[in-house]
């Protein structure tokens, strides 16, 4: 019973093959005792781990996890998620799992099994079974198991409003259990009203505090390592953004998209969150009115100029809804603001600047 499994509890893949910022390898580790489990957890716990997922900095580490380890003779790939050419959910599995399942399918799509799954009534116990033969699950006994597992895990899919389910990997053990060793699940955000249960258990520690916070205030924002901060709206057009930026040099801070109905104030807010970050050298605004009225964006732009005693080169393009008006606005603002009318000329310049 002491033969136990030590896993670092950090939200990114990779973890066993990732380093610690003090210098401790690995995220996994086996441990025969308490004392080695203490060792080990003390190593890991208040470091922040890096792996290929997480980017230089890495995930701080607060808590780690024992499980019972238990030996695979093969392990598989197992998920269920979305799918857009079907439009509705699949069960993806494949018998090489415990590896980037990415890599794999570049190598070998067809080691891929792509099953689409009837929305109102699941997987039947047939159409499981048969996933598991397809597998290599070679008695009725692990063939069943394995067919039951598939099936719990989209009940689990629709019942909780998840948008991804990853088990990777499942495993026949010696001695012939079929497990789930380890899991990713995803769910969906506009259901947090109906997942309390759910969304309890969200660890902001994983995230990053300026996404948190951008969050809180309906801001669609992910934060990048460039130098331009960005606000637009439209996810569409935050993209094209971050694009013609690219081609003029320009490296973006951030995806930022104010949404629809944005406020001065939501304006204002996504300021502060653009301004946390010291790498940011210039701001580009990017607005298209349509819904969004470019009078609140210059009214908001020109309020936190004014309250954050803003020192970073703004750059601004509106077009669109009451265009003209908040063009006005800014002239008769005095405020040091460079207004553009093309989106290529906004672009350099704000490149430019951040230089």
């Amino acid at each position: 019973q002491d033969k136990l499994v030590i896993k670092a509890q950090v939200l990114a893949g990779g973890r066993g093959k990732g380093k610690f910022s003090n210098g401790f390898q690995g995220g996994v580790h086996m441990v025969d005792s308490p004392a080695q489990a203490k060792e080990i957890a003390s190593k890991m716990i208040g470091s922040s781990l890096i792996t290929k997922q997480t980017g230089a900095a890495g995930r701080a580490c607060n808590a780690v996890m024992l499980a019972e380890r238990r030996q695979p003779a093969h392990e598989y790939y197992v998920a269920v998620l979305n799918d857009r050419v079907s439009q509705g959910a699949v069960l993806v599995a494949s018998a090489q799992g415990g590896m980037n399942i990415e890599e794999v399918a570049a190598k070998d799509p067809t080691a891929i099994i792509t099953t689409p799954i009837d929305f109102n009534n699941g997987l039947s116990k047939a159409e499981a079974i048969s996933v598991a033969q397809k597998l290599g699950f070679k008695d009725e006994k692990t063939q069943s198991d394995a067919a039951d597992i598939f099936i719990n895990l989209y009940k689990i899919f629709k019942e909780k409003d998840a948008t991804q389910i990853e088990i990777n990997p499942m495993a026949l053990t010696t001695d012939g259990e079929v497990l789930c060793m380890d899991a990713k699940f995803g769910f969906d955000d506009n259901a947090e009203f109906r997942q309390n249960e759910v969304f309890s258990l969200r660890d902001i520690s994983q995230e990053e505090p300026s996404e948190v916070r951008a969050q809180k205030a309906n801001l669609n924002f992910i934060k990048l390592d460039g130098s331009v901060g960005c606000l637009v709206n439209g996810a569409g057009l935050a993209m094209a953004t971050m694009d013609v930026l690219s081609l003029h040099g320009g490296q973006p801070a951030n995806f930022l998209d104010v949404g629809g109905g944005a406020t001065p104030e939501t304006v204002k807010e996504a300021f502060e969150i653009l301004l946390e970050d010291t790498k940011v050298k210039s701001i580009f605004i990017n607005i298209f009115g349509g819904i969004m009225r470019c009078d609140y964006i210059a009214e908001g732009v020109i309020k936190a100029t004014k309250e954050l005693n803003l020192k970073v080169p703004l750059v601004v393009r509106l077009k669109g809804t009451k265009e003209q008006e908040a063009k006005q606005m800014i002239r008769e603002s005095g405020l040091k603001i460079e207004a553009f009318d093309s989106l290529d000329e906004a672009a350099e310049r704000a490149s430019r600047l951040a230089d």
